[in-house]
């Protein structure tokens, strides 16, 4: 109740799995048994996998809400709050995911589990590049780098997911093949979409603070080259050594950096709604497709 209220929108892949589930409804093949376990078209399987996915994606969000108190200044306030304050963050974490892998043992489903562990561990693996990469790695991050590694961190556990739906109600590989393809390029375009926001937003006085690993910086910096780019954060610099970020924003969108990657985010958002093609039309197809839509618009 305390991660899941009304007033967020956090939940949005367990959304997308439920709604998958019901676009794609039982196979052919599938059981009397498997039937009558279904309501509103979506198995019981199906929405308890919805719900460990979401606990796991929640668990992840607490784990990346550690501070690393490396540079804390007694300035910066009480530092043994903040060292309890990350304790209750990897304990929060660490009891979310270990429900959501009870919850994934109860599915009774070796290959949802063999597909759900994989995602966890594909998690880890990106989050683990962001916190190792340092600012001369930032730098150096092309572009096939930065898609691996936003799969990682990003897209697996929804493709994953969207995968396991489809093996819980027994459909063949093609259906499961499909399935994954559509979470995957839907969590790539919405990390786009998010990673694009700043370059494009337009209201007054919002902070233009941004990632150097944001899609639009690592475009921008493979297109003008890296000597262009070190010159660029040379003469954006202040009096005291720190970057002005509103004008490097204004260098980043004065080249192609922005279109490249709005036009990426168009890739996946279309590749998306080919993949969700292969299932019947019905009202959970067109939600999909709404959503699938809405990352490429900005």
């Amino acid at each position: 109740d305390f991660v899941f209220d009304s007033r967020n929108n956090l939940p949005t892949r367990g959304l997308i799995v439920l709604l998958l589930s019901k676009a794609a409804g039982p196979s052919h093949t599938a059981s009397d048994l498997l039937a009558q376990d279904t309501v509103s078209g979506i198995h019981t399987s199906q929405r308890n996998l919805a719900e460990i996915t979401e606990l796991i994606h929640t668990a992840f969000l607490v784990h990346r809400g550690i501070v690393d108190l490396k540079e804390w200044t007694v300035s910066d306030g009480p530092l043994k709050d903040m060292e309890f304050g990350n304790k209750i963050a990897v304990l929060s974490g660490d009891f979310l995911l270990a429900n959501a892998c009870t919850g994934l043992a109860q599915l009774n489903n070796t290959k949802v589990v063999e597909l759900i562990s994989s995602a966890i561990g594909d998690v880890v693996q990106g989050i683990y590049n962001e916190n190792t990469s340092n600012t001369e790695q930032e730098n150096s991050l092309d572009v096939k780098a930065w898609e691996e590694h936003t799969f990682l961190s990003h897209g697996a556990l929804l493709a994953k997911s969207c995968q396991a739906a489809m093996e819980l109600a027994q459909h063949d590989k093609e259906a499961q093949s499909m399935a994954y393809t559509f979470g995957k390029h839907l969590s790539m375009g919405h990390k786009l979409n998010s990673d694009l926001l700043p370059f494009v937003k337009s209201s007054a006085g919002e902070s233009a603070t941004f990632s150097f690993s944001a899609a639009p910086v690592v475009f921008h910096r493979q297109i003008v080259g890296q000597e262009r780019w070190s010159q660029q954060l040379q003469q954006v610099k202040t009096r005291r050594n720190e970057l002005d970020y509103s004008k490097l924003l204004a260098a980043v969108k004065s080249e192609k950096g922005v279109s490249t990657a709005m036009d990426l985010c168009c890739y996946h958002g279309n590749k998306a709604l080919e993949a969700i093609q292969a299932f019947p039309s019905s009202e959970a197809r067109s939600a999909l497709e709404n959503i699938a839509s809405a990352i490429t618009k900005f």
